[in-house]
């Protein structure tokens, strides 16, 4: 979950009660607010302001994201990153969407859901009537059921419970849903605006299960199928329909670099869609305001994303060619570049819900089978320093991360950590290190070549005193940084250490995709036992006693194993230009692109 990848579990202390709570949090103030569950050090829960009735003002506001759009299906493991996410965050709409601490909000003017029971779980939806896409086609039940097969059905034809089968969507969920609603979402017809999902088990990110969805009638005419036959093959697990359904949903909306898909097969139901000569290669891509949205219609009519590096974005922004800039990877001389800049600019730091680590390799290389190995690197890491010099410039309250489910500045992190971790690694050993190093059989020179998105020069100096330290124990740290690790380099393995960052959010049990086997997200390959069971007891309760008992459990072993080494939590750091209105930083994995839709420039 790019630069950074999406979706890193971070809120660990949903209760029974919430089953029933509301989704809606009060509309609230200028900043970064409290999470009911992360406890994040802020004022007050934020959801998205009610502007009243606006019109759209003429324009264009220009925002940096530091690499090219994927796909305008972005639910695929290769199209699944923050910077595609960033661009079709604006082109779909969806029941609920993060607040700027992790909250949950939702969106009335799209459609309301609620739990109408408890045992068992029985969650209802309801579309408003005038939700529509933007060809005119009105969003309707046909598209969850469609939404619901892309994570539930197997390449066989059937839904199952055991994860590990080949599924027939290339989702980035794999069949995850299947286990939890084997029965698909219900309802009275195609066209229906109200449908329920069953839950033969509980499932403790109930809130979030309903995706923004792909448009069922776009696929079932490239199935060759009406709408409705392809609900009633869905229904049915009719499966040379859906094999039809499928191989246009995996591979009917990828696109070359700088071309627009065509309007037909990608129509959108958010504030923008894409502008049909809006997309140069490398450049940028620019949308456009929807028409035909039925809610509070986009702010500006034109919101253009320049594919602009993190090292490129600040003379960018002082040059006027961006409006809006959220680099990755601050450096030292980040805030102090911006604040340069003077009253042109407003500069604004959070502390980010998103991680930086380093994962290993099990598919191959030499930390693949050996934990001695993996454990000779971990103990030559210098995680102290690297926070020292690259955080705590920007963030004071900064510390090592010593966990990957909570965070340092949330109120359940030291009881967690004091539960799941004893400090071994907290300082360099390199007499240890090399101890360890012997035992594994490795020999001087061994190679460790550490993946990352380029360019990115907070990531090149976290390599550069990692080589510095880890070179004495007897490896050859070589930074192989590429523009292309999360398109190739990532999912090919070609990697013994893979460093970047997930995003996190409110959500509860997301990490269960990342650790266990065969997790779409686990890009490592890593499995063990006890983490999957650890992970399934979680996800399937919603008493925050049961998550309390788990967290600390998988905290553990995944210390004792080494998936990876934590190194610390992002600060936030967003500037934009004075003129414009409605920006908002937010720690969500959205970023301050969460209201974008609501940015104007002061008249």
């Amino acid at each position: 979950m790019k630069i950074r990848r999406l979706s890193a579990a971070v809120a660990v202390t949903a209760t029974s009660a919430l089953l029933f709570s509301a989704c809606t949090s009060p509309a609230g103030g200028d900043n970064p607010a409290d999470d009911e569950s992360t406890a994040a050090p802020a004022a007050e829960v934020t959801c998205k302001p009610d502007l009243g009735d606006i019109e759209t003002a003429d324009g264009e506001i220009k925002m940096s994201i530091e690499d090219e759009f994927l796909s305008y299906n972005g639910l695929t493991p290769e199209t699944y990153s923050v910077y595609n996410s960033a661009v079709d965050g604006q082109l779909f709409s969806n029941f609920w969407y993060f607040g700027t601490d992790g909250t949950i909000c939702t969106d009335e003017a799209y459609g309301t859901y609620e739990a109408i029971s408890e045992d068992p779980l029985q969650v209802q939806y309801t579309l408003n009537d005038e939700a529509t896409w933007s060809d005119g086609t009105p969003v309707t039940y046909a598209d969850y059921a469609l939404d619901w097969a892309a994570r539930a059905i197997t390449a066989d034809g059937k839904v199952t419970k055991d994860a590990t089968e080949k599924a027939l969507f290339n989702h980035i969920d794999g069949l995850t849903f299947g286990d939890y609603v084997p029965e698909g979402p219900q309802a009275d017809s195609a066209d229906a605006k109200t449908f329920t999902y069953d839950y033969e088990r509980v499932y403790a990110d109930w809130k979030i299960q309903a995706y923004p969805p792909l448009p069922a009638h776009v696929v079932a005419e490239q199935a060759g199928v009406s709408t409705e036959e392809l609900v009633t093959a869905i229904e049915e697990l009719d499966l040379p329909v859906l094999k039809k359904a499928a191989e246009f949903w995996n591979k009917g909306w990828i696109t070359q670099p700088g071309e627009v898909p065509d309007p037909a097969l990608a129509p959108v139901t958010g504030p923008y869609d894409l502008k049909a000569d809006g997309w140069e290669a490398g450049q940028y891509i620019t949308l456009e305001a929807n028409s035909e949205y039925w809610g509070t219609p986009a702010a500006t009519k034109n919101l253009t994303f320049r594919f602009v590096g993190a090292d490129a974005q600040i003379q960018a922004l002082a040059n006027g060619e961006l409006d809006v800039i959220s680099p990755s990877g601050p450096t030292v001389d980040t805030v102090t570049q911006l604040q340069s800049l003077g009253d042109a600019v407003k500069v604004d730091t959070n502390q980010n819900l998103t991680w930086e680590h380093l994962d290993f390799n099990f598919k191959s290389g030499i930390f693949a089978d050996s934990l001695e190995a993996r454990e000779a690197f971990a103990l030559c890491v210098p995680r102290q320093k690297i926070v020292d010099d690259l955080i705590k410039p920007i963030d004071p309250e900064a510390v090592v991360m010593n966990a990957r489910e909570v965070f340092p500045f949330q109120e359940n992190y030291e009881a967690v950590v004091s539960e799941s971790y004893d400090g071994r690694y907290d300082e360099v050993d390199l007499d240890a290190a090399k101890e360890k190093f012997a035992a594994a059989g490795l020999k001087e020179g061994e190679e460790v070549r550490i993946g990352y998105s380029a360019p990115n020069p907070r990531r090149a100096a976290e390599v550069e005193a990692i080589k510095s330290s880890c070179d004495q124990v007897g490896f050859d740290i070589v930074d192989t940084a590429s523009p292309e690790f999360f398109d190739k380099t990532l999912p090919n393995g070609d990697y013994e250490v893979a460093l970047f960052a997930w995003a996190g959010s409110g959500q509860i049990a997301s990490g269960e995709n990342i650790y266990s086997t065969p997790g779409t997200q686990n890009y490592g390959g890593y499995s063990d036992e006890t983490v999957d069971e650890a992970w399934k007891t979680l996800s399937s309760s919603v008493d925050e006693e049961v998550h309390a008992a788990q967290i600390p459990i998988i905290e553990k072993q995944l210390w004792d194993t080494l998936y990876g080494i934590p190194l610390f939590a992002h600060p936030g750091v967003i500037a934009y230009s004075s003129s414009l209105e409605n920006v908002q930083n937010s720690a969500s994995q959205t970023g301050v692109l969460w209201n974008a839709e609501q940015w104007v420039r002061a008249s």
